[in-house]
């Protein structure tokens, strides 16, 4: 997953109010071949920097070059508001409705890392929780 993705997506339950998610980064993939194009304006993101974790309007670098070189290959992202978390696996996002989650499979994959993901997840968490 793009870190700039976090400057589109937003809690499907909280709508506005979940934004932006929370990111926990397990794993990054490095594409050190990857560059901007030259005509590409800085910075990528208009709201949020998912790379910084701050708000654009916060930053007085932009860090593209950087972030463009990286993709978050297993982690999580979930909702400051209601809790919710979403896992990303093999570089994808999976945002999925709590009706088309599978329990077995999402605690399968909070068991794997379950030292890198946030207590608050493993005993809070929507809509499964380890604890």
């Amino acid at each position: 997953m793009k870190y700039r993705l976090l400057n589109y997506i937003a809690c499907p339950y909280c709508k506005d109010t979940g934004f932006p998610l929370k990111l926990v980064v397990f794993e990054r993939k490095v594409y050190e071949k990857r560059s901007l194009p030259q005509q590409v304006q800085k910075p990528l993101c208009d709201l949020y920097c998912g790379y910084r974790e701050a708000k654009v309007s916060e930053l007085t670098e932009y860090p593209c070059e950087e972030c463009i070189k990286y993709e978050v290959k297993e982690g999580i992202l979930y909702c400051p508001v209601c809790l919710r978390w979403y896992p990303i696996i093999d570089e994808i996002p999976r945002i999925l409705p709590d009706n088309y989650r599978k329990q077995e499979e999402d605690l399968r994959f909070l068991s794997l890392y379950k030292d890198k993901v946030p207590e608050i997840i493993k005993k809070q968490g929507k809509p499964f929780k380890l604890e």
